[in-house]
């Protein structure tokens, strides 16, 4: 483990953010309803767990230090009730699929994670509980993955919960594995399993059987792959994770690497639960389509070299992650879906944003 390069520097101060004043400086009635700062100094500042970087969330910014020999990886996404998980979901479920989800940016950088800056909208009445809970959330994948709260902001809106983190990972100075990068003949690698974290949706509508509730386990709380880091950085030439789909999110690296992907769907590794899904379903190939263009797996899918794939395979074997070979990139553009030799590309490869 290297030293730590993290300095605190002050700056003002600003009402309006995470960072303000301590709420100490602004004393309130003694039974006055919990003021914001009040929220930020109970719930979120042991979040930074004693970071520097943070300033006790007493600031209106951070300071993050420079890393020598290091690029300085970001990603951020937002996710809204309703549209991105259930309405009625639990709030410390929430607050760790949005670390998660962005953690598997991370991962697919082949970048340490680092920190996260985090940006919630509450509904109008949202409740002490509610907050607590959502923090619970965050404090308990916060230790797991080794990240601290550097900073953020919070409103009240009239509209549904929206939350939206910003994660920071380290790579090796030019080392970030970005999706161009593919060459013709490299293979198309991915980790796990595929089709669960649909499944775990319909699941949760009880549109499928999910007896031990893995599938479930797998839409709420998705393993972002951090620990292939090492075994990406010496044998992945291009990645992206798997969040709109294996077949959508294989033409995203294709389209960047300027070549065309194979998915040969019988080679899709599948998980007990995927597989006996599929058994029930009358056309085989329309149910792996499903399961390949359904999203939320947070798996990575790379490329590698053909001479390196065995080895691809044992270190991530060492790192406790199961990669399969599943296609190939060759000349041209886009992809196409081989089902035992025969094309079955559809039109619709996954999730659309809009």
């Amino acid at each position: 483990m290297e030293p730590s390069t993290r300095s605190p520097v002050m700056h003002e101060t600003d009402e309006d953010d995470w960072f303000a004043e301590d709420d100490a400086a602004a004393p309130a009635a003694a039974e006055a309803a919990p003021t914001e700062f009040d929220h930020i100094a109970r719930l979120l500042r042991p979040l930074t767990r004693g970071d520097p970087v943070a300033l006790d969330l007493l600031d209106d910014a951070a300071v993050l230090p420079s890393r020598p020999g290091y690029d300085l990886v970001i990603t951020k996404d937002a996710m809204v009730a309703g549209v991105h998980f259930l309405a009625d979901e639990a709030l410390d479920v929430v607050a760790r699929k949005l670390l998660r989800t962005n953690l598997s940016d991370l991962a697919a950088k082949a970048a340490e994670p680092y920190g996260y800056f985090l940006a919630v909208g509450w509904p109008s009445g949202s409740d002490v509980a509610s907050r607590e809970t959502f923090a619970r959330g965050l404090a308990e994948d916060g230790a797991l993955f080794d990240m601290s709260l550097l900073g953020g902001d919070t409103v009240t809106t009239s509209g549904p919960l929206v939350v939206s983190a910003t994660l920071l990972g380290w790579v090796p100075e030019g080392g970030a594995i970005l999706r161009r990068g593919a060459k013709p003949g490299d293979r198309l690698m991915v980790s796990g399993t595929i089709g669960d974290g649909w499944l775990g949706l319909l699941a949760q509508w009880g549109e499928v059987m999910d007896a031990d509730g893995a599938m479930l386990r797998r839409y709420r709380q998705p393993e972002p792959r951090v620990t292939l880091r090492d075994a990406m950085r010496v044998h992945a030439k291009a990645a992206a994770d798997v969040s709109d789909g294996l077949l959508a999110d294989s033409a995203h690296i294709a389209k960047a690497s300027g070549c065309r992907v194979r998915v040969d769907l019988e080679r899709l590794p599948l998980s007990p639960g995927g597989q006996a899904w599929l058994e029930q379903q009358p056309e085989q190939v329309e149910g792996r389509i499903s399961l390949a263009s359904g999203g939320d797996d947070y798996e990575i899918i790379c490329a590698v070299d053909p001479n390196e794939a065995w080895n691809f395979r044992i270190a991530a074997a060492a790192a406790g992650v199961k990669v399969s070979e599943i296609g190939e990139f060759v000349e041209g553009e886009g992809v196409s879906a081989y089902y035992k030799g025969r094309d079955v590309t559809p039109s619709r490869l996954g999730w659309l944003h809009g």
